[in-house]
């Protein structure tokens, strides 16, 4: 039974984690020395060791329902609901593939793939939906993806750490949470600069200096996302050293690099599939459960991106390995504020859509006031079940202040 709960732990540490900064160690630090333990499978073993080893993945035929659905009937209701359940476990195989072929590709091209992928279904989503002209949506999509690690995630590894080890204080990487914090303020000062312009009425021209210093912007927020990533990998000794102590040495990849390439390709290729069905549902999903498209975006959809590594940074904190839940959870609202946001900012602007960064006023105010909370949370490096409580009371206030909020741009 202890190897089985062992094997499991590797397993869902391996698959679960999102966090760049986590899943790039790995990379540079097994890289070379992995591939060369690795067995080919045949398409039998390969399937049952990517579909059939993982619970999440009884999910999967939700897709193919939702699809079926969508051609025999109008319930747009229910056609969002399935698709959202059968994109889940994609998310999280995306994140397996990814992981698995980062061990074949070196150090720096493994890190750079995996900080890449790490919230790819966000990034797939919103791409289909600037292709539609939804530039709402990816605004609302991306602002949830973080609201929701931030205070979600992190709050419910706090609570469940804070239960399970009851009788002391957990702690974690004081300066490595500073420096975080640090990071995601920098992401909500990007975000407000353009929304002031807007509602001061300050531009000097009127309609495109806001769409510049956003283009610009975003431009400068990818050089800084670079340079943190660069900076974890190569100048964080005490975070490699904590990830070197949970990874085990002998373990080697499960399935092949080309294995990896073909179902990372056909993982995605699914859930561009679905997230264009998905996309093209929310309106009318609105319409049928009368709920805001911003509280759809804002809450419903980031459940996506976030369902497996969720579970990883529960999973690290009821081990007492905080740090990796933060790098987890904080790390994953990072990527999303500094490298999604602008990426897809510079995206609309090669399509000739006019994305900014100016996320309206509420949104905008949300967003600061929640990462205030989780600095002040973050500055003791201690946490204990109170502090994920509050966390996770912070998160139901946002949802539900979003489920009573009308969009301007869609009211």
């Amino acid at each position: 039974m202890e190897f089985d709960d062992e094997a499991e732990h590797r397993r869902l540490f391996r698959v679960e984690t999102n966090s760049p900064q986590i899943k790039a160690v790995f990379s540079l630090e097994q890289g070379g020395s992995l591939s060369a333990k690795a067995t080919k499978n045949t398409v039998i073993q390969s399937f049952k060791i990517v579909i059939l080893s993982n619970k999440l993945n009884l999910l999967l035929p939700f897709g193919p329902l939702a699809i079926l659905v969508h051609y025999l009937t109008d319930n747009k209701g229910w056609f969002f609901l399935l698709s959202l359940l059968g994109i889940t476990p994609l998310a999280e195989r995306l994140g397996y593939a990814t992981e698995q072929l980062a061990c074949y590709t070196g150090p720096t091209v493994g890190g750079l793939l995996n900080a890449t992928f790490g919230n790819v279904t966000e990034l797939i989503i919103s791409i289909i939906a600037l292709k539609n002209g939804m530039i709402r949506v990816v605004q609302l999509t991306l602002l949830g993806s973080i609201l929701s690690n931030m205070l979600l995630v992190l709050g419910c590894s706090f609570f469940c750490g804070g239960i399970v080890f009851s009788r002391k204080q957990q702690v974690f990487d004081k300066g490595n949470a500073v420096l975080n914090s640090g990071m995601l303020l920098i992401a909500v000062m990007s975000l407000l600069f353009p929304t002031l312009l807007h509602y001061t009425h300050s531009e000097v021209h009127a309609a495109s200096s806001e769409l510049v210093l956003s283009r610009s912007t975003s431009c400068i927020m990818l050089v800084s996302y670079a340079a943190y990533l660069f900076f974890q990998l190569k100048s964080q000794p005490s975070f490699l050293t904590e990830s070197e102590e949970t990874w085990d040495d002998d373990e080697v990849p499960e399935i092949s690099k080309w294995e990896a390439i073909i179902w990372l390709l056909i993982f995605t290729a699914w859930v561009s599939l679905l997230s264009g069905y998905l996309v093209d549902a929310i309106e009318g999903a609105s319409v049928s459960w009368n709920v805001p498209i911003s509280f759809i975006s804002v809450i419903l959809l980031p459940i996506v991106g976030n369902a497996a590594e969720h579970a990883g940074a529960i999973m690290f904190a009821m081990k007492d390995k905080l740090d990796l839940s933060l790098g987890v959870a904080i790390g994953s609202s990072i990527q999303i504020s500094m490298f999604a946001v602008p990426f897809c900012v510079v995206i609309s602007w090669m399509m000739g859509e006019q994305m900014d960064l100016n996320f309206q006023l509420f949104e905008t105010a949300t967003l600061f006031i929640s990462v205030i909370v989780v600095a002040f949370f973050l500055q003791e490096g201690t946490s204990n079940y109170f502090k994920g409580l509050m966390l996770i009371l912070s998160y139901l206030i946002v949802a539900a202040s979003f489920f009573v909020h009308q969009d301007p741009d869609q009211g």
